[in-house]
């Protein structure tokens, strides 16, 4: 039987019932998961994503906070994460438009997450002065201070920022708008104009991953920085400016290159391609994109902290990351 391959045009105009345009995020599961592959790649055991002892420490400190970020997503009353009215998520969708859009007014509850996240990473800041410090000085920020952080954070303005600060303030965000995201119809969502930005809240993709299992079996798609929900877009398509036509990808072999294969080569399993980056010669821009096929516990943001190494080799190649990584802010200069 002769099969024809299809190329992205067609793949796009297939029905969107057999392909799962929008995966909404396993909340009570999502910040478990993370932390725990956090704490993986930290120690080292994650093959294709080779991490050093500089960037292990910072991993296992981001794994704390995302355990704190488990905890207060299942602690919290329900009634913290409530969605807008009825009227108002139908009227975005009618327009295609963002039913959470991270732009505009805030629900005010997501300080009530924000300081229960501090609350949990106390017991470990007794033992650690430096978070303790930040902690501190994150609880003296006045109401003004705080939400304008959020809004350098949402609009990824490092400028505007303590790059110590952003993290925890980020990672309040996300727990409020992942937790908002689970609750929607996916069925009901419709893309943007755009398929670079996230249908659900409008934010960039933090990076994409190839999916396997059921109907997502070798899909790609992108996941939401803020709301971690994902979404359809075919392979070898630029993430930013969506052309096709001058995609590649770069990789990191292990030190002293790959091995020589001794037995038939498994096409799967290859660490080479757990964690790539998609550079595009049109826009001159790069996303990383981590595949499923390859290792089965791939988390897109957790990953892509940790492969800061391909970040460094994509940049001195002279490709600019598209956008960051929440958990990760530098100085403006």
């Amino acid at each position: 039987m002769v099969q024809r391959l299809l190329q992205p045009g067609e793949i796009e105009s297939l029905d969107h019932t057999a392909i799962p345009r929008l995966l909404l995020p396993e909340a009570r599961s999502l910040f478990s998961a993370r932390a725990t592959r956090l704490r993986q790649l930290a120690d080292n055991q994650i093959k294709g994503i080779p991490v050093g002892e500089t960037l292990s420490g910072y991993l296992k400190m981001m794994a704390a906070l995302v355990d704190a970020q488990a905890a207060v997503a299942t602690s919290l009353p329900a009634d913290t994460y409530a969605l807008p009215d009825a009227a108002g998520i139908e009227l975005a969708i009618d327009h295609h438009m963002p039913p959470l859009p991270v732009s505009g007014q805030r629900p005010a509850a997501w300080r009530r997450v924000f300081d229960a996240i501090l609350d949990q990473l106390d017991p470990l800041a007794a033992s650690q002065p430096q978070l303790a410090t930040v902690l501190a000085e994150l609880r003296a920020l006045d109401s003004a201070q705080l939400e304008g952080c959020a809004d350098a954070v949402l609009a990824e303005l490092t400028e505007g920022v303590h790059p110590l600060h952003a993290p925890f303030v980020a990672a309040a965000l996300q727990v409020m708008w992942t937790k908002r995201a689970s609750q929607l119809d996916a069925q009901r969502v419709q893309p943007l104009v755009t398929n670079t930005l996230c249908p659900v809240c409008g934010s960039h993709p933090v990076a994409s991953v190839i999916r396997i299992g059921g109907q997502s079996q070798g899909y790609r798609y992108l996941q939401c920085a803020c709301c971690a929900s994902e979404w359809h877009m075919v392979r070898v398509k630029c993430t930013t400016c969506e052309s096709t036509s001058k995609i590649a990808y770069q990789s990191i072999e292990p030190e002293g290159g790959m091995p020589e294969p001794t037995e038939p080569v498994n096409k799967a399993n290859d660490p080479s391609k757990v964690a790539r980056a998609e550079t595009c010669d049109e826009c001159h821009t790069y996303r990383k994109i981590f595949n499923q096929e390859h290792d089965y516990h791939v988390e897109p943001l957790a990953d892509d902290l940790a492969s800061l190494a391909l970040d460094l080799l994509v940049g001195e190649a002279g490709y600019a990351r598209a956008s960051g990584n929440p958990l990760l802010w530098f100085n403006a200069e």
